[in-house]
């Protein structure tokens, strides 16, 4: 029997205020099983919020996040790697096996996530220690041995030098071709080219455009969008 799965997932009138200031703004947006979509923009257009939103750390103050499933049922079914991942105080192995062991999994899982990521000589090393890409390659890890159906990336590769940015994305590419949807901020233009089935191009908290991304690249959709691409501000 085929387990149904928690996309499509849709904003519907999604909005957030904080202090007075409202960050997201009436967003309408659907993903979709399928490759990457990558969300850009510019800096303090609200990226980060949008994606804390759909992934449920925040809560909406306006509209909704609604997942195809129950909430209870897609929480569980979802993960997300910030930008400055937390390590815990313990060895690369028991960082992969904790949230596996929260819930309920198989902890071996973790000696296959590392493996996959190119993390298994380091397993019992002090996360701690760790590079800050290879810090990023182990939450990539954790994150995958969950096996989730929907992974959301928050500016993984921000820090990182180029060898490390093409490991994490090499990573971000094998976990999407394991048929995860991967929802990815990126402030790299170059980066959404090489990575992006879809963009999303998000103006002061609202989606100004959302398609395909070659359409997006080639054929700029909107003056916001061929300004973006230009280098231009935009407010």
């Amino acid at each position: 029997m085929m387990v149904p799965g928690v996309l499509p997932l849709r904003a519907e009138g999604l909005g957030f205020s904080a202090g007075g200031v409202e960050i997201i703004r009436g967003i309408d947006l659907t993903l979709r099983a399928g490759g990457p979509t990558m969300v850009i923009g510019p800096n303090g257009a609200g990226k980060s919020v949008l994606l804390r939103l759909l992934h449920g750390l925040l809560r909406p103050t306006a509209g909704r996040v609604a997942w195809a499933l129950p909430e209870e049922v897609a929480r569980k079914r979802q993960a997300m790697v910030f930008q400055r991942p937390v390590m815990l105080r313990r060895s690369v192995l028991a960082n992969a096996e904790y949230p596996l062991k929260l819930a309920g999994l198989d902890p071996a899982r973790a000696v296959a996530a590392l493996e996959r990521v190119g993390l298994s000589a380091l397993a019992g090393r002090p996360a701690r220690k760790l590079s800050g890409g290879e810090q990023q390659r182990l939450a990539l890890a954790r994150a995958w041995a969950m096996g989730p159906e929907v992974l959301f990336l928050d500016e993984p590769t921000a820090s990182l030098d180029p060898a490390a940015t093409r490991q994490v994305e090499a990573i971000v590419c094998a976990i999407a071709a394991q048929g995860t949807k991967v929802v990815m901020t990126t402030h790299d233009l170059g980066q959404a080219r090489r990575l992006a089935e879809e963009v999303v191009l998000v103006v002061a908290g609202r989606v100004n455009t959302a398609g395909r991304a070659p359409d997006f690249f080639e054929r700029p959709p909107s003056g916001e969008a061929a300004a973006f691409l230009r280098g231009d501000l935009l407010w």
